[in-house]
């Protein structure tokens, strides 16, 4: 019986210890995104996904740290370094589970920083394929704040490059605000990214 309750509670230290590990990491990870040094963040996130294996979060973080600067750079090297990075990362997870809003999402970003590369020779054809990401999330979760402002903000770019009335994505931008605010988050760690964002760009609307 002792020997049962020695294993038993060596097993629940090493779970504690497990989980400990995880958020310590995703904060370290957080922690140097947040000091603009992003590639020791990545290094992180992603040394986090090869132990864990079952959460997304990881290489979503991975993913999105390297989409966000590539839009910080006129070096298109760099941003196709960057954008081809995030793109494996993603497709981990999106092998996993291409239903999740938040990883469709992040695949509407990277199909945008394409775009943004070379809008001649990128454009007709990423253009597309982000129209049907962001419907796609729309369907699963129409009221994700990230789903309902970022699909907005990219038919806004779309508008504006052929000078089309932008007052429709505005109005959708508008509703997301109070879903942002609503937001509840299933962890700490899970995609809570967007408000200031929107924010900003509704207020350009006016």
């Amino acid at each position: 019986m002792t020997k049962i309750i020695t294993f038993i509670a060596i097993l629940v230290c090493s779970l504690v210890s497990a989980q400990s590990n995880y958020e310590i990491e995703m904060k370290n990870g957080m922690s140097l995104w947040q000091t603009g040094k992003n590639t020791e963040a990545v290094a992180v996130f992603e040394n986090l996904a090869s132990v864990e294996k079952d959460n997304w979060l990881p290489n979503y973080y991975a993913a999105l740290v390297n989409t966000l600067a590539s839009f910080q750079t006129q070096d298109k090297e760099k941003v196709t370094s960057l954008l081809d990075s995030a793109q494996k990362a993603l497709d981990i997870e999106l092998s996993n589970d291409n239903q999740n809003p938040e990883l469709l999402v992040l695949q509407g970003m990277i199909y945008t920083g394409w775009i943004v590369l070379d809008p001649m020779k990128n454009g007709m054809k990423y253009s597309i394929m982000a129209k049907d990401i962001y419907a796609k999330a729309t369907r699963i979760a129409p009221e994700n704040p990230r789903v309902m402002f970022s699909k907005a903000e990219f038919e806004m770019g779309s508008a504006k490059f052929f000078g089309q009335d932008t007052s429709p994505m505005c109005e959708q931008i508008a509703k997301a605000i109070p879903l942002f605010e609503s937001f509840k988050l299933e962890t700490p760690f899970h995609p809570n990214w967007g408000l200031d964002r929107a924010k900003e760009v509704l207020a350009a609307c006016k």
